[in-house]
């Protein structure tokens, strides 16, 4: 059991090693008698700021003996060596002089204990420094620059052949002679040179360096067998890489930095494949890797100078890379080429974000931008990248609305420093199919700390409903109303007028009534935007908007124009007829409206006409116009009757006839004093003193009311104003009012006189037949 404990823990240590999250260079060469500076990088954490950093050497039973920490030299260090944290850049360093062949072999740079996880492996070699050694001349050259190798002989083959050739394996292969040979893999590299016939050596020349270059070569001079002969070690070293720590989801920046001279041509970045082969990854010509498509970025800089920055870091990201310049934009063998190495940190303190954003045409999006805490007081951008060249121009700034871009996107573009904690907000609304495409969230501070979002353009309609545009009269009220669905009845609902600046959200109502103000239905879902009494300065684009807690959600544009009064109905045509289809909201149109129906039962006539056929006087009302006709009290609707049916209408018309009256005089005394009446949506205002009359009981005093006028305005508030022809009471004394109780006897006295007359009647009808 305890074997197989053993074996699953061997088996789990180097997966442990792998996923390391400390990093630093995989191989590094030096020559005898240098120095190296070893960089180890470490995850940000203030743990690891403040854990022991070590560099030890591994033995042959794996042991590995600790050479230098924070508090520790070993004797075959002390004074040549020394290790530096620097926390700010979550690193350290390990430095080291006067190197010697002894010191090549592998190491860790670690933090904590050692062989604990968290370390690095790392391959030094020190190769031997340059000059004659062991009857070899030795020459070190670097990648990609050119070497000159110098070949003596004697005086006797000073007018023979020179040439140069490459031992592989048991062979000498010609690389090049004086007779004009070149080996074509030194095609247009290698050549023989001789300065002067007086001295006894000619050079050999290899421009554009290759790895493959490296390996021994043989001088010669004259035939083979009376010739001059000399051996030669060319060692080529390799670029050491750059070394470049990213973190899962963030962002990295390869700075190249090349010979001015190249500055005119194209430049590249590539990676190192397995097989050695470097693949274009973004030139300045417009070739990028599909892998790549909307995360990588190129920038060109002075002096040959240029950065790329590649967004969203994967795992697969991760390795070798080059970057260069040529005319065809791609590597070349050969080519003076700067390496680096990016290392993609697992255990990422980067945020997730949304990658891929979806909105609907003439809807909206509200975009999530992260940014490093401490970068609050940074200046925040948001640019769209070109596919195209691989740019990306600043569409709107912390600052604003970036005004080389403004046009397209007037209007429909705001940047929001909310909801704030390492997060900004940017809303795009209006959107069209051209909005499709990658746009970068990106910050003046840590460049770490950028980040990309693809918006998507799909089928379907927008959340909120408005109109395109609202028209409003100088001086006038305005309201533009805004639906939006229940799913958000739990959201704040909110009116704002963009500027190039942002969207200032407005007040409500309460706290400024005489500034643009915001009116809300809870019930019906909509949100309106009120302007009174509008003007020029209140013209340009508002929108309307939902919120859950600091999170922005969907917005929907308005652009309200103010007019001239007198110009307003032409100019309303004119939009109607320029843009069929869209829903626009007119200027506010007075109504007049025809006389309020009189209400029912608050005219009674004079107990005289019972007793009397008198004309019913009228008053314009078809009601009392078919109560006249159908008067009981009329000879023609009596001539037919019988007593059987008097005597049975009779009492029943006096139980009507008293709830009748009691109705009239409830109604009557509760609206003697009120001086307006809501009917429907609107509100009308008039004098109860011309219905004066009315609420008593006589036809006599049954005088028409005044003339009464409503009037509303379209698009504002429902504010109406009402009038009557008279404004100052008369002076004619009035009657002195009756109390309820006589008003009751009255009318049960008139009916009583009345229906003794009918009575009368029928009893006298027989006898006249």
């Amino acid at each position: 059991m305890t074997l197989f404990f053993l074996a699953c823990l061997l088996a789990v240590l180097p997966v442990v090693s792998m996923k390391s999250p400390i990093f630093g260079p995989q191989e590094v060469s030096r020559v005898e008698g240098s120095s190296v500076s070893i960089k180890c990088f470490y995850p940000a954490t203030s743990v690891n700021r403040h854990s022991r950093k070590y560099w030890c050497k591994q033995g042959a039973r794996g042991r590995c003996t600790t050479l230098i920490s924070d508090t520790y030299f070993s004797k075959d260090y002390e004074g040549r060596a020394n290790i530096t944290n620097f926390p700010e850049s979550n690193m350290f360093v390990v430095d080291i002089g006067h190197l010697t062949q002894n010191d090549s072999g592998h190491y860790k740079c670690g933090l904590g204990i050692n062989n604990q996880g968290l370390f690095f492996d790392v391959n030094l070699e020190v190769i031997p420094g340059p000059g004659l050694q062991n009857g070899i001349q030795v020459y070190i050259a670097d990648l990609g620059t050119t070497v000159i190798i110098t070949c003596p002989f004697t005086s006797e083959n000073s007018i023979q052949r020179k040439s140069v050739c490459k031992k592989i394996g048991q062979q000498c292969v010609l690389v090049t002679d004086t007779n004009g040979y070149v080996n074509p893999e030194y095609s247009k590299r290698a050549y023989i040179t001789i300065q002067d016939t007086s001295q006894l050596q000619f050079s050999f020349i290899i421009n554009r360096v290759q790895l493959s270059d490296a390996g021994k070569y043989v001088c010669q001079a004259g035939d083979d067998s009376r010739g001059d002969k000399s051996n030669v070690d060319l060692k080529v070293l390799k670029p050491e890489p750059e070394l470049l720590y990213g973190d899962l989801r963030g962002s990295a920046t390869f700075d190249c930095a090349l010979d001015p001279k190249m500055a005119h041509l194209a430049k590249f970045l590539c990676r190192v494949s397995k097989d050695k082969t470097c693949e274009v990854v973004v030139n300045t010509l417009g070739k990028r890797a599909q892998a790549f498509e909307g995360r990588i970025l190129i920038t060109l800089k002075d002096q040959g100078f240029f950065s790329v920055h590649i967004t969203g870091l994967r795992k697969e990201d991760a390795g070798s890379y080059l970057c260069g310049a040529h005319s065809d934009g791609e590597p070349q063998e050969g080519l003076p080429m700067q390496a680096w190495q990016l290392f993609v940190n697992e255990e990422t303190t980067i945020p997730r974000s949304v990658s891929v954003m979806k909105g609907v045409v003439g809807g909206s999006v509200a975009m999530l931008c992260p940014y490093h805490p401490k970068d609050k007081n940074s200046r925040k951008y948001w640019c769209r990248w070109n596919e195209q060249n691989s740019g990306c121009p600043q569409l709107v700034s912390s600052e604003g609305l970036v005004k080389e871009q403004s046009k397209p996107y007037e209007g429909r573009l705001a940047l929001y420093e909310e909801p704030g904690n390492g997060t900004y907000t940017v809303i795009l609304n209006q959107l069209t199919t051209k909005d499709a495409g990658f746009y970068w969230c990106l910050t003046t501070g840590d460049t770490r700390w950028w980040f990309t979002v693809e918006l998507k353009i799909v089928e379907g309609e927008p959340n909120l409903k408005a109109p395109e545009k609202a028209i409003a009269w100088q001086g006038e009220t305005l309201k533009v109303p805004c639906h939006s669905p229940c799913k958000f009845f739990s959201y704040e609902k909110y009116w704002c007028k963009w500027s190039n600046k942002g969207c200032k959200v407005l007040p409500s109502q309460d706290e400024a009534s005489r500034q643009a103000s915001v009116n809300c239905d809870q019930n019906n879902q909509l949100t309106s935007l009120i302007l009174n009494s509008a003007t020029k300065e209140d013209e340009g684009w508002y929108w309307c908007g939902v919120k859950d807690g600091p999170r922005f959600g969907d917005t929907v544009a308005v652009y309200v124009e103010v007019k001239e009064k007198a110009k307003a109905f032409q100019d309303v045509s004119r939009v109607n007829a320029a843009a069929p289809g869209k829903e626009v909201i007119e200027p506010p149109v007075k109504v007049i409206e025809p006389r309020i129906k009189e209400i029912e039962n608050k005219v009674i006539r004079d107990p005289s006409l019972f007793a009397e056929d008198k004309p019913v006087k009228d008053n314009g009302d078809p009601e009392d116009r078919s109560k006249a006709s159908a008067d009981p009290g009329s000879s023609a609707g009596q001539g037919g009757s019988s007593t059987v049916l008097v005597s049975t209408l009779v009492p029943l018309a006096l139980v009507l006839a008293l709830g009748a009256v009691a109705v009239a005089v409830v109604r009557a005394r509760h609206r003697r004093n009120v001086d307006r009446v809501s009917i429907g949506s609107y509100r009308t205002d008039f004098s109860m003193s011309d219905l004066e009359n009315s609420r008593d009981f006589g036809a006599n005093d049954n005088m028409g009311a005044s003339t009464i006028t409503q009037e509303t305005s379209l698009g504002g508030e429902d504010e109406f104003t009402a009038t009557t022809e008279d404004t100052v009471e008369t002076e004619e004394p009035k009657k002195a009012k009756r109390s309820s109780k006589e008003e009751a006897d009255m009318a049960h006295s008139a009916f009583l006189l009345q229906a003794n007359n009918m009575s009368t009647n029928v009893q006298d009808g027989p006898s006249e037949a």
